[in-house]
């Protein structure tokens, strides 16, 4: 189990997915949303919106999805991590691009990293706060 001690501020980031189900919008479809967090501060950098039927962040979406995260810090992390049954393609060779190494973690090994900003997402879901 990973833990944020085990890293330093910007040297790790880790893009997974929020939700458990779509999101619902009445004017622009289905979604699902994709995080980019730091791993150490578990700092949320970026957020990512894909039609739920597409299954990756589309190469434009990737390459603005980590320029975000860079904005934060002007530097790139050492490592991506991607849970291991998330298809990233894109995000994969964007990051390596970067100068990025890409990590694939099995996704229980990310809970105790993950698990608080989900369940705060799907807080702010169900509360109908998202339109």
């Amino acid at each position: 189990m990973l833990h944020p001690n085990q890293c330093q501020v910007n040297e790790t980031w880790i893009i997974f997915k929020l939700n458990d189900a779509p999101v619902v919008t009445d004017r622009d479809g289905d979604f699902n949303v994709f995080a980019l967090m730091d791993a150490a501060s578990c700092f949320i950098l970026d957020t990512g919106f894909v039609p739920s039927e597409s299954k990756e962040l589309s190469e434009t979406e990737a390459k603005r999805i980590l320029n975000n995260g860079y904005g934060h810090k002007r530097q790139y992390p050492k490592e991506l991590i991607i849970p291991g049954h998330q298809i990233a393609n894109n995000l994969s060779i964007e990051a390596e691009r970067c100068g990025i190494r890409v990590s694939r973690v099995p996704e229980d090994q990310l809970r105790l990293l993950i698990d608080e900003a989900r369940e705060g997402f799907q807080e702010y879901i169900s509360n109908g706060r998202y339109q």
